[in-house]
């Protein structure tokens, strides 16, 4: 049976488009695995597996990313509301260990996670992590409304002013930085010392609650809008291009979505966290 579901869901597709850049995008599949409100998903870095902040559980979720079947899972006997994982170019593991005022770092071994240290200096309710190439750690303090900015453990810059900060993610040109300041309905482009070189907001984009973003290999930005219940497709032009589920409505199959949150997206492939529904969903980018 379940056989027969994915054979089916491969054949749905979603054509839909606003704008001349719209993508056509088509449904893979949706996770099975008991997961309690999924909130940002990371490929790793090989691309072999989807680690997947499984808040509700306290975990990292490790999952098959193309079944999206349960591989393995750490952080359980630690972790308090895990909400985002990033990498460094060590491989290291950077998890946003929200409910305890920390990111928590690991060295993995196989699926064997050995925690490694932490950051915890200037930041509470972390729900957001970057691993920048520049070797410094950007994080998203949602409780205490900044990013910081840490180089080892020494807090090297800091924003303020921001209301549940979220995701912040690597800009396209591998430099700048995308940071989803969600209280405040906005995407901030930001230098990596801080600076706010760009802001999407207002009725444009009409955000409610934006979360998690990833970014296309063209530069399209792909934004989780939480409260609308909907993926926002953003072009390099700053255009809004395409919206995925039904703004305003929550719901539940084939192009809908309640409160979504993580967003992943590799070459054709785009990971989705369909928070309220307590699943990842996987679709096909043309």
């Amino acid at each position: 049976m379940r056989s027969l579901c994915r054979l089916l869901l491969l054949a749905c597709l979603l054509p839909l488009a606003l704008g001349a850049g719209a993508p056509r995008l088509t449904f893979v599949t949706a996770s099975e695995t008991p997961l309690e409100n999924p909130h940002d998903v990371k490929l790793s870095p090989d691309g072999k597996y989807l680690f997947v902040s499984d808040v509700g559980n306290n975990r990292v979720a490790i999952l098959d990313p193309e079944t999206l079947d349960l591989v393995a899972s750490f952080g359980a006997d630690h972790q308090s509301g895990t909400h985002d994982v990033d990498f460094d170019a060590a491989g290291r593991v950077y998890v946003a260990d929200t409910h305890n005022n920390r990111v928590t770092i690991y060295e993995l071994d196989g699926f064997d996670a050995r925690l490694v240290g932490e950051l915890r200096a200037r930041i509470r309710g972390p729900e957001g992590v970057l691993a920048h190439p520049n070797g410094r750690v950007y994080v998203a303090g949602a409780w205490s409304g900044n990013l910081v900015v840490y180089d080892g453990e020494r807090v090297v810059a800091e924003l303020g002013g921001l209301r549940s900060p979220h995701d912040v993610e690597l800009a396209h040109d591998g430099v700048n930085v995308w940071l989803a300041d969600a209280g405040n309905d906005r995407l901030l482009l930001l230098s990596p010392e801080l600076e706010i070189l760009e802001e999407l907001g207002g009725p444009k984009y009409g955000f409610a609650g934006v979360r998690y973003l990833d970014l296309t290999a063209d530069g399209m930005l792909i934004a989780a809008d939480k409260n609308n219940h909907v993926i926002k497709f953003i072009g390099p032009d700053r255009e809004l291009h395409f919206v995925l589920g039904d703004d305003g409505k929550p719901g539940r199959g084939i192009g809908k979505f309640r409160t979504p949150e993580g967003v992943e997206v590799r070459g054709e492939e785009l990971w989705l966290a369909d928070s309220g529904n307590d699943r990842v969903v996987k679709y096909r980018l043309r």
